[in-house]
């Protein structure tokens, strides 16, 4: 689950992209994630992105009743780019939730398209500006062997970052350079502002968004690190609501060659307890969580 940002507190964690990072409970069921969500989530002094409202308790929530809720598909997230085999397993989803009382409306959020463009715009630069402070000086990793200071410096980040993090921080300083700033940072900020106007207006229809967790079927390791945009392109379903900084959860819902597919859920602004509640419902109407994956 990914809590609304500034729900849980980021104090303590090494930051990458400072308007995107949120901490947000990993576990076996629903209701193991509104027990530690319980725990983790509440206002902190030490981080001035932390919600100043004390959080309610998630537990209660969990009740597996969907009778009259409104639940959003977005018609981008089962077009293109989306593996029919997928899209398929997640419709049973809805049809399920609809049979339990549930309602479905379609809506439309048309800058879904462009949210992949902006994230590997505003992430990079965010994270070039935050990593800066990973010189060897202060803390963590220092080179061994070096001749002077600047050489100290150099190999430091250049032993202490892997290939992917430099990837994000040459691209986030380029696009922070002079000259380049209004045309790509500015540009996606601005983006990002429409992606969040999306939202609200489909969540003026409907309580919660089902999508697909991820646009295609799981991959085998390393069978897309030749195709760094490829392996991008499966954020595409994930991205938009941490653009926006809204509540998204993922939770089981069937097997694709052996291998599991996620439903996710997208709420309002500090919509937990709403996504939790559709959430649960829906774990014990299949069960897939205590289901081990066909040989």
């Amino acid at each position: 689950m990914k809590p609304t940002y500034g729900r849980v507190s980021r104090f303590g964690l090494i930051a990458f992209a400072s308007s995107l990072d949120q901490i947000g409970p990993m576990t076996r069921d629903v209701t193991d994630c509104a027990l530690l969500l319980n725990i983790i989530a509440f206002h902190d002094p030490y981080d001035s992105t932390s919600i100043p409202q004390p959080a309610p308790d998630y537990t209660r929530a969990l009740v597996a009743d969907v009778k009259g809720m409104r639940i959003g598909l977005p018609r981008e997230y089962f077009g293109e780019g989306i593996d029919p085999r997928v899209a398929e397993v997640v419709m049973q989803v809805a049809k399920q939730l609809e049979d339990a009382g549930a309602e479905l409306i379609e809506v439309s959020l048309p800058t879904t398209e462009y949210a992949l463009a902006a994230y590997y715009i505003i992430a990079p630069a965010e994270a070039s500006s935050n990593l800066a402070r990973y010189d060897g000086v202060q803390y963590g990793y220092r080179a061994k062997i070096f001749e002077d200071i600047v050489a100290m410096y150099s190999r430091t980040r250049s032993e202490g970052f892997g290939h992917e993090v430099k990837h994000r921080i040459m691209l986030g300083t380029y696009t922070l350079s002079a000259g380049y700033y209004d045309a790509y940072y500015l540009r996606a900020a601005k983006v990002r502002t429409l992606i969040r106007r999306d939202f609200e207006q489909s969540f003026q229809k409907c309580d919660v968004l089902l999508t697909p967790t991820s646009p295609v079927p799981p991959f085998k390791l390393g069978e897309r690190t030749d195709d760094p945009l490829l392996m991008k392109m499966s954020d595409i379903c994930t991205i938009p609501a941490n653009m926006a900084g809204l509540p998204a959860i993922s939770v089981p819902c069937g097997f694709l060659n052996g291998l599991p597919i996620g439903v996710q859920f997208i709420g309002k602004v500090l919509g937990e307890e709403t996504i939790l509640r559709v959430a649960y419902a829906y774990e014990q109407i299949s069960n897939y969580r205590n289901l081990l994956a066909p040989l």
